[in-house]
């Protein structure tokens, strides 16, 4: 296999298992063994080692000589980092919104609003993070900036797997759907303050479900640095006749 190839097939392993990570496929914590890795993604061990080497420098997999390696538990820092880097494109991106608005961008708002409206009634998770994240796309497209997007949408992984679990636990997505209403309707009234003051509410309503995550569930996040996971022998009593 010629470098190209094989940089490629660890590029694809990269992404996958990324994919997998931030959708909680591979939950925090989850040991990642690459026999079983390499069968998922039909791929040999070489690549699929250096992806997860590059997982580790992203924050997303720790490797621990001689026990192996694991998705790493949610860093709140990390999605905090996160979340003040999307928070401060997006609503700073409404002050640059020109009037009248692009009528095409206020039409395809519309219509995703209706379908989340459709899909929030349906508890489709799946459709509506798609729905959701193409509605703060074409806010930013509203305002001229939609080429952001792709550079705040590799930056915010962290931010995403966090807000995977919220939407789990936040099971009104109706609610979600209708705070997307008022921002787009305060947008479209001119009123950006109005809409700037909603979006910085909605984008930070992540912090307060994180926080019950955590109370329920703080197997999920980082707690020490530096503790390390311990294998342990399962001994199993049997009785000798």
């Amino acid at each position: 296999m010629s470098t190209a190839q094989r940089g490629g097939s660890r590029q694809r392993a990269y992404k996958a298992l990324l994919e997998q990570i931030v959708h909680l496929n591979l939950p925090p914590g989850h040991a990642l063994r690459e026999s079983e890795l390499s069968a998922t993604l039909d791929m040999s061990r070489t690549p699929i080692r250096e992806a997860l080497i590059l997982l580790a420098e992203d924050g997303f997999v720790r490797i621990f000589p001689q026990i192996g390696s694991f998705v790493s538990r949610v860093d709140p820092q990390k999605v905090a980092n996160a979340q003040f880097l999307r928070q401060a494109v997006e609503v700073a991106s409404l002050a640059d919104i020109v009037y009248p608005l692009n009528e095409e961008t206020v039409g395809l708002l519309r219509e995703n609003l209706d379908h989340q409206d459709q899909v929030a009634q349906a508890q489709d998770l799946t459709t509506f993070i798609n729905l959701d994240e193409d509605f703060h796309h074409k806010l930013l497209d509203l305002a001229g900036h939609g080429t952001a997007w792709t550079a705040l949408a590799s930056a915010k992984s962290h931010l995403d797997r966090a807000r995977m679990l919220t939407l789990r636990a936040h099971t009104n997505l109706v609610e979600l759907a209708s705070e997307h209403r008022g921002i787009f309707n305060a947008v479209v009234d001119g009123k950006i303050e109005k809409s700037k003051d909603l979006l910085t509410v909605h984008l930070s309503a992540i912090f307060a479900i994180i926080s019950e995550i955590q109370d329920h569930s703080p197997e999920l996040f980082v707690e020490d640095a530096s503790a390390i996971p311990v294998r342990k022998n399962i001994v199993v009593w049997q009785t000798v006749s």
